[in-house]
């Protein structure tokens, strides 16, 4: 049973398979070669190839999202948090809900605080993706 690897990321394929099962790369068919063993001669030692895989950010911000304003977002967080305004505001009703129901016990209010610090420390493109939102 003769194993190669995959041309375009390298992963171990199966003789005779038509594509790779961890990319999908179609891959050509190819005859399986004879190998002619001479005795007492010892085969090449083979070179260990590791593969770094770098995962590419993703900067494609989708232009159906929803436009928001990042300054009103935190503004909202830090006066307005306890009831969940923020949450409301950036389109995530049921933790604006969760929000309502807890501000009672003044948990809402320290972490609506804290995240409207954190809504305007964040640069643009972390805001806009991490709420899949846009900017004005």
């Amino acid at each position: 049973m003769e194993n190669s690897v995959c041309p375009q990321c390298g992963a171990p394929i199966d003789a005779g398979a038509a594509e790779c099962r961890f990319c999908g790369e179609k891959l050509n068919p190819q005859p399986a070669a004879q190998v002619n063993v001479q005795p007492n001669v010892q085969p090449a030692p083979q070179q260990v190839v590791q593969h770094v895989y770098v995962q590419q950010p993703t900067t494609a911000i989708n232009p159906a999202w929803p436009i928001k304003n990042k300054i009103v977002a935190g503004l909202l967080g830090i006066f307005l948090g306890g009831i969940g305004i923020h949450k409301f505001y950036m389109g995530k009703i049921g933790m604006g809900i969760l929000y309502i129901l807890f501000c009672w016990t003044g948990i809402p209010s320290v972490v609506g605080f804290i995240e409207g610090i954190i809504y305007l420390c964040s640069n643009d493109e972390n805001f806009q993706l991490k709420h899949h939102v846009r900017l004005k």
